[in-house]
């Protein structure tokens, strides 16, 4: 490795790639500019260091700006060789990750360093489904430099150093940063939906080297396998416990117990990430009520419905699964729609989204039931009706228009309360059973929870070779 990866860019970097395997591009790469003596500012790398290396094996592009050097900021070569770098990556089909630390637009060179922002820009999005990208953030990344994130698919913020914003804090009218720091890892972790998790340095650069294992190279990559040393018939023994928390229940479920969240501090209603099945990547989204800590200490809880930021993180997440033909499992535990002013401004367009991600998206789709699947709630959550290939459905799940003492109430307004106990029991052995909904082909399968890994682990295998033809178009546009 050469003397110029010893910095603190170059640390990230031998710390994120396996032992001595980084290879350093454009070492030797200066700055044009010689308006405000900037010759005499020149330095080798020009503020970013480029190269590739692998993870686990994996093939990846780096690039990590060093503050140490004209601030890290993004001027007219800084820029060329990260685009470069881009090039490079489409070409081979392999992941670009940037680690970011930058006083932002470079000012001596004005006009050039706007060019270089937008070509930058440029190079994202042609990228954008045919490689994984993905983003840490261990300093300043600001104004322009914020679209660099948002253009990519994963996003890590150092908590403590890292700061991520358009305008800063005290710009905001009404605001300070002593008030609200609204560049804070932790704004932006729980406000925003463009941070998927937080943490120290090392935990960061633990988090991406994670998750490149679970991700294809590139959207035709079809062999991101590992070997699965897991009993694919296990029973979940007491995965029916987990239906509030279903992070924990997608872990019951996954190989070896693992589950790679993302967002989890963001639109808490939705859980999202990945775990393997038999070896493979599969995508998951479950409704989530409750979340505990490491400790077992219950630290968030709601009332079962589906908010509009875990609706809009859903699709997201949909949308990049089938991109990366990366098969989706959701686990369905849904009462309705977050019922409040602020999430009534973006709820309609929000699901509006995830109904669009679930039924646009071609890759295999397995629903399982594992609660109250109720509503339009329960239609968006990858149901039958919009395409899920299948449908399993857990024995004393409840699937229908709505509870059935409040669908009483409705239909029976004025009549006691021993009547009403009564057209409740009707309704819900009518309408709201899980054999009801199986009986109209909305359910393929009644299962017990504990063969829930068994009979999910099959139905992806049987999937394996789906295709799906679709109307010829450009593109949509929700």
């Amino acid at each position: 490795m050469s003397n110029a990866t010893q910095s603190l860019a170059g640390t990230r970097i031998t710390s994120l790639l396996d032992a001595n395997s980084f290879v350093e591009i454009g070492q030797s790469v200066t700055a044009r500019n010689t308006d405000f003596n900037m010759t005499e500012k020149k330095a080798p790398s020009d503020g970013v260091i480029t190269g590739y290396g692998v993870i686990d094996g994996n093939l990846v592009y780096v690039y990590s700006q060093d503050v140490s050097v004209l601030n890290g900021t993004v001027g007219e070569m800084h820029a060329k060789k990260i685009t470069r770098l881009y090039d490079m990556a489409m070409k081979t089909g392999a992941p670009v990750i940037g680690l970011i630390d930058c006083a932002g637009l470079r000012l001596q060179e004005a006009t050039d360093a706007l060019e270089a922002f937008g070509e930058i820009y440029m190079k994202q999005t042609l990228a954008s489904g045919l490689i994984p990208q993905i983003t840490g953030i261990f300093g300043t990344c600001g104004g322009g430099m914020a679209l660099v994130p948002a253009l990519t698919d994963f996003t890590f913020v150092e908590e403590k150093k890292g700061k991520l914003f358009v305008n800063t804090p005290n710009a905001l009218e009404g605001n300070h940063v002593s008030k609200c720091d609204t560049s804070s890892a932790r704004f932006q972790s729980e406000e925003t939906g463009l941070v998927d998790g937080i943490g120290t340095e090392d935990e960061i650069l633990g988090k991406i080297r994670e998750l490149v294992t679970y991700l294809p190279s590139n959207c035709e990559d079809t062999d991101s396998y590992m070997e699965c040393t897991d009993d694919l018939n296990r029973v979940c023994e007491d995965i029916e416990n987990c239906t509030g928390d279903t992070a924990i229940a997608l872990s019951r479920i996954a190989d070896n117990g693992q589950f790679f969240e993302v967002k989890a501090d963001y639109g808490k209603s939705v859980a999202v990430g990945f775990i393997r099945l038999n070896g493979a990547t599969v995508g998951a989204v479950a409704n989530r009520s409750e979340s505990y800590d490491a400790e077992g200490k219950k630290v968030w809880e709601s009332d079962g419905t589906l908010s509009a930021r875990g609706a809009r993180k859903a699709a997201e997440f949909v949308k990049f699964c089938d991109a990366f033909e990366i098969p989706v499992l959701t686990l369905t535990n849904v009462n309705g729609f977050k019922a409040t002013v602020c999430g009534e401004k973006m709820m309609a367009k929000s699901v509006g989204a995830l109904v669009h991600a679930f039924a646009d998206a071609t890759v295999p789709k397995v629903n399982v039931v594992i609660g109250k699947a109720f509503g339009t709630a329960y239609t968006a959550m990858n149901s039958k009706a919009i395409g899920a290939d299948m449908v399993y459905a857990w024995e004393n799940a409840e699937i229908g228009m709505m509870d059935a003492d409040l669908a009483a109430k409705i239909m029976y307004a004025g009549d006691d309360a021993a009547a009403l106990t009564e057209k409740a029991a009707e309704y819900r052995e009518l309408q709201n059973s899980v054999s009801s909904a199986a009986a109209r082909g909305y359910v393929d399968t009644i299962i017990s929870p504990a063969d829930t890994r068994k009979y999910v682990i099959g139905a992806f295998e049987m999937l394996f070779t789906k295709r799906e033809e679709r109307p010829s178009k450009k593109h949509g546009t929700v």
